[in-house]
């Protein structure tokens, strides 16, 4: 954990335009900074940054931040890491407390998680180099199948003992909670005569269970591939045995977890993500080895599905980097075959993708250590497909003269192009197509038409979706849209805490009453005026993030403070931190007109009239809700006193909403 006083230096040294000069090309433009956004595709610059507020924020993508954020964002980095990288570049020195195994107990489930699994990898790593069974057994492993030292530590490989509770003994006695040992998947807990197998398991059969407690590793006896999220946190494991025994699992991994959802994670994802940008594609290949060995061939670029077929969730992974995924295949026909699935779902998901297939016998693995890092390179590059000329090719062996099956695999081809959401992809390939299969290009556009209008239709009259169920639910959806708009006073709430961050400490003269009931103007500033006024008619906000800003300021009030709008830029909270960046960013900036005889009034010269337009625009929102709420009873109402009484209501909302409108209509609205 690093320290408050830390994290303080490290924003202030970290200026927003030097951190994000060193990703993107910035140019004056009055008192801000303008650029290419690094976070999305533009040719017109959208992107600012502020100097004077610490600032970054695009208003094309909507992405904006302070300097620890962009580096987040940039690099995909965690909030610890980020300020990290900023100390270092800054030669900042930063203390972080070692936490106590009390301290790590008393977190939250998920970040436990987090811990037990970073303790269990630098545990396993420290068995293959620090013990004779790790460097015989697992290191020789790994120096047997060709990984360098780098390599090894680079993706922080390791061994658990050959002792069935090796790493769970050394865990509980380190301090850490056998609850979240469990949890994490790295022990398993056998209770009175509990039966388990292998297969349902998922690890090597156990001796037989005696009546007490018999707490087991998972691993036990294995090679230690760690799992890591796209910021690098260990989330879950792979595990290799190297026994010889047949009946034991080759490869097991962690089961789910709280942290660990295996459909969406990518194995290899948070060393590859800068390459895959940089290279603008990433190559799909399937086992932890694979991904290890290209690394050490060059190629970086490259993510595994860990043995699992491709799903949606890792698809949209690998989207957030780039469109492009071209998937390395061994030599199994068979295998490629049952995989065209995924090939499908990445094409639903507009995606590109191309097709390698490596000789008989070989894999990216076994491949990457015959050849050199040149000459994979090329391979790679020379003999990617697109997906229809590898599908043909591969599958032409088995239509051969028949022209049954040539039209079942024309047909096949089709009803995948068909997935794809964009109509010029869609028309690219079907030229292909024709091209290839000797096909008229208007019979497969016509096949194609015929399969995606099946589709349609399939989808509008499900039961869910027939003529009358999409008539109601879009009157229901009017009706809530409208109840919603009525009785929403978000905007209203918005302005208020504007005025709050950006002016909150500003001074203005407000009305009062000397000892003797004389009218009189006395110093304040907007802050007090607001909280007295909403405090007064007891006006409680609703949308719960303003009302957190709001409590912050009523409870630095009451300390004699008033936060700026710099201590909620670089609050704890996200949202905060993010809805601040939003009131306090303008692409905007005023020239020196007043040199030209050229006079504007801005919102911060008559902020008290603002602030009051401001306050008792709500007042009058809430009313309108009032209003509305009385109308919508008598509407339900069955008696006439009920009637009579609700109406009398609705009279006194009224006139209080008449006396606030035509105080709104003293003030000018600029």
């Amino acid at each position: 954990m690093i320290h408050k006083e830390d994290i303080d230096k490290i924003f202030e040294a970290a200026r927003i335009e030097e951190v994000v000069g060193d990703y993107v090309t910035l140019k004056k433009r009055g008192v801000n900074l303008i650029g290419l956004c690094p976070f999305h595709d533009e040719k017109t610059p959208s992107f600012y940054v502020s100097p004077a507020k610490g600032i970054y924020k695009c208003f094309g993508c909507g992405k904006g931040g302070h300097s620890v954020n962009f580096v987040m964002e940039k690099e995909l980095m965690s909030y610890p890491d980020a300020l990290r990288q900023l100390a270092k570049k800054y030669n900042i020195e930063i203390v972080e407390e070692e936490q106590s195994p009390e301290q790590l107990q008393s977190q939250n489930d998920r970040e436990s998680l987090f811990v037990v699994s970073s303790f269990a990898q630098k545990h396993f790593t420290e068995n293959l180099y620090n013990t004779d069974e790790g460097k015989s057994v697992g290191l020789g492993y790994f120096k047997e199948r060709g990984f360098r030292d780098d390599i090894i530590q680079k993706f922080q490989l390791g061994y658990n003992l050959n002792h069935r509770s090796a790493f769970t003994d050394i865990a509980i006695a380190t301090g850490y909670k056998l609850e979240y040992l469990v949890k994490a998947g790295l022990t398993i807990e056998y209770k009175n005569e509990e039966k388990h197998t292998d297969a349902s398991t998922e690890i090597d059969t156990p001796p037989p269970v005696k009546q007490e407690a018999k707490l087991l590793d998972r691993f036990w006896g294995r090679v230690m591939f760690p799992i890591h999220n796209a910021t690098g946190r260990v989330i879950a494991f792979g595990g290799r045995t190297l026994r010889t025994d047949k009946k034991v699992a080759k490869y097991i991994n962690s089961p789910e977890t709280d942290i660990y959802h295996k459909s969406d994670v990518l194995y290899g994802i948070f060393f590859a993500k800068k390459e895959i940008i940089h290279q603008d594609n990433c190559f799909l290949v399937e086992g932890y080895t694979d991904v290890i060995s290209m690394h050490q061939a060059g190629i970086e670029n490259v993510v595994a599905s860990s043995g699992t077929s491709l799903t949606v969730g890792q698809i949209k992974l690998i989207r957030r980097f780039t469109n492009n995924i071209t998937i390395l295949y061994d030599g199994d026909s068979a295998g490629i075959k049952a995989s065209f699935r995924g090939i499908d779902l990445i094409l639903e998901e507009g995606m590109n993708v191309k097709v390698l297939l490596f000789p008989d016998g070989e894999d990216p693995d076994s491949y990457s250590k015959r050849v050199s890092n040149e000459e994979l390179k090329n391979f790679i590059k020379e003999n990617s497909k697109d997906f229809i000329s590898f599908k043909t090719n591969l599958l032409m062996a088995d239509v051969k003269n028949d022209p049954i099956k040539k039209a079942e695999l024309i047909k096949e081809i089709v009803q995948s192009i068909a997935l794809i959401p964009e109509a010029i992809y869609r028309s690219v390939y079907v030229k292909e197509c024709s091209r290839i299969m000797d096909m008229d290009e208007q019979i497969l556009l016509s096949e194609l038409n015929k399969i995606r209008n099946k589709r349609f239709n399939e989808k509008s009259n499900s039961p869910a979706q027939t003529p009358e169920n999409n008539n109601y639910e879009a009157a229901i959806a009017v009706e809530q849209k409208k109840e919603e708009a009525i009785v929403s006073t978000d905007h209203q709430e918005r302005k208020i805490i504007e005025l709050l961050i950006n002016y909150g400490d500003k001074i203005i003269m407000v009305d009062s009453e000397d000892n003797e009931g004389r009218p009189i103007q006395v110093e304040s500033n907007i802050a007090h005026l607001i909280i007295a006024e909403l405090t007064h008619d007891n006006i409680v906000l609703d949308n719960a993030v303003y009302k957190n800003v709001y409590n912050e300021f009523v409870t630095q009030l009451d300390n004699n403070k008033i936060p700026d709008s710099k201590y909620f830029l670089n609050h704890e909270d996200n949202a905060i931190s993010l809805l601040t960046i939003d009131l306090i960013s303008s692409p905007y900036a005023l020239a020196n007109w007043e040199r030209h005889s050229i006079y504007t009034n801005m919102e911060e010269d008559d902020l008290k009239k603002s602030a009051l337009k401001a306050l008792y625009t709500l007042k009058s929102r809430r009313l309108e809700i009032m209003v509305h709420d009385v109308e919508k009873k008598m509407k339900a109402s069955t008696t006439d006193d009920e009637i009579i009484k609700l109406q009398q209501v609705k009279h006194q909302l009224d006139i209080a909403k008449v006396s606030i409108n035509a105080f709104l209509g003293r003030i000018i609205v600029k």
